[in-house]
């Protein structure tokens, strides 16, 4: 977003005193650190001039229709007790590669403390029809080991432990010895997506259990570059959940080549690789002849997706209400877009992972109708989305959208009346910054003519 923040600074209990009061009177006395209860186990940090410390979690000063504090809090009430320095229970399986002071990171599993199937837990393509504190209330639950390691020494029992878990066909059985009682860190930060409790690692146990075997297959295959064992993988039906989870666990690759890949990165990398794979046979499909508009509402989201008799270009233009996770102090619309042409880009995306996220999702439908078209994503992000919750949103909700048959029209014309009317923001105000969009009103072709 090339958006710079004020420092994150840590938040005394002290200038947070109304913490205590924002759970309901049967679970407060849980909270209250003179009791020996969980917020001695949590810590706050926040932006320095956020508005969290002045709200007191009741004033909604940020414009949120619920305050993300309360909802991490409230997971955290009904995770947190009880948990001591051993943990066991069935990991979905999931693990975590930080990014932070890469090349040396923090990584570990994840594991919920609880016994039976965990598989939704970290399964994000099968998260469309929960709302955010479902999502909230499982990813509170997934406590986190963590140790120090270098990304490129894939040797020991930690790295052994998340490779088994990535290999995982089903939730495994993980015991967790910590060196300390797990805490919840909480950021009050709208960057930064809901995690669980953690604590440093001192030893792991992984229970014995079935592999993926087409994951199994490309982690032997250490002649396979990570770019083509992740297409494979994708071509074969493996869910990307766990391609992404395999990339970033050091699965594939040229043997010598092989390391850890941050979570959040490997996520991203997945997305642009297969994309970018795709987009390129798209090019070389007819294009459609017709205006199409496709639509999802999700998590307070509203994404609409316009395909346009063209060859193949592409744009997402994200836009924030005040109140919502990229725009929470102004009280004007922010929007941020980016977009490519037919030759493609050479240059990171400004607005991040959710652009390749979403381009994804709509060359998978191209390539299935055997068809290319110019496509313009219009997503407006309203105050009902209180936090992050990833970029399998967008992923995830565009792919919903094109499961739909979509509207049909003749002129573009016809397309942007419909649209005008779909949207909370003016349509005046989306082509001031759809650089696709103007291109396709101010263009002439040849048809135009007769």
């Amino acid at each position: 977003m090339g958006k710079k923040f004020p420092k994150i600074v840590k938040v005394a209990k002290k200038q947070l005193p109304w913490i205590e009061h924002l759970i309901t009177e049967d679970t407060a006395r849980d909270l209250l650190p003179e009791s020996g209860g969980l917020l001695d186990t949590m810590y706050v940090k926040s932006r320095s001039e956020s508005l969290c410390i002045q709200c007191k979690g009741g004033k909604m000063l940020c414009g949120k229709t619920m305050c993300p504090l309360v909802v991490r809090i409230k997971s955290y009430v009904s995770t947190g007790s009880g948990l001591g320095m051993n943990i066991d229970g069935a990991s979905p399986p999931s693990i975590f590669v930080g990014r932070m002071g890469y090349p040396h990171v923090f990584v570990g599993p994840m594991v919920p403390p609880i016994h039976e199937d965990t598989s939704l837990f970290d399964m994000p393509e099968q998260w469309m029809p929960l709302d955010i504190q479902q999502i909230v209330g499982l990813r509170m639950q997934l406590i986190r080991g963590k140790q120090r390691v270098k990304v490129d020494s894939l040797r020991g029992k930690i790295i052994d432990s998340i490779q088994e878990l990535a290999l995982s066909q089903a939730p495994a059985e993980v015991e967790m010895q910590l060196l300390k009682k797990p805490r919840a860190g909480i950021l009050l930060d709208d960057e930064v997506q809901p995690m669980g409790p953690s604590a440093p690692l001192r030893d792991v146990w992984v229970g014995p259990g079935s592999s993926n075997k087409k994951m199994e297959k490309a982690f032997y295959d250490t002649d396979l570059k990570a770019a083509n064992a992740v297409s494979m993988l994708y071509k074969e039906g493996t869910p990307l959940s766990r391609v992404q989870r395999g990339l970033s666990a050091g699965l594939f690759g040229v043997e010598d080549n092989r390391k850890l890949v941050p979570t959040r990165w490997s996520i991203t990398a997945v997305d642009s690789m297969l994309s970018k794979e795709l987009m390129e046979k798209v090019k070389q499909l007819p294009a459609i002849n017709e205006y199409l508009l496709y639509e999802e509402v999700h998590l307070d989201n509203r994404f609409l997706v316009m395909m346009l008799p063209d060859a193949w270009s592409y744009e997402l233009i994200e836009a924030w209400y005040p109140g919502t996770i990229w725009n929470p102090n102004s009280q004007n619309i922010l929007m941020f877009g980016d977009a490519e042409p037919f030759k493609g880009r050479t240059t990171y995306a400004k607005i991040g992972g959710c652009y390749y996220a979403a381009r994804l999702a709509v060359n998978e439908l191209l390539l299935k109708e055997g068809r290319q078209a110019r496509v313009i994503i219009f997503r407006e992000a309203h105050p009902g989305y209180i936090m992050p919750v990833g970029v399998w949103n967008v992923r995830e909700s565009v792919r919903t959208a094109l499961k739909r048959p979509p509207t049909r029209y003749d002129t573009l014309d016809e397309l942007l009346h419909v649209v005008r009317q779909k949207l909370a923001i003016p349509l005046n105000i989306w082509k001031e910054n759809s650089r696709m969009l103007k291109d396709s009103l101010q263009q002439r072709k040849i048809t135009d003519y007769f």
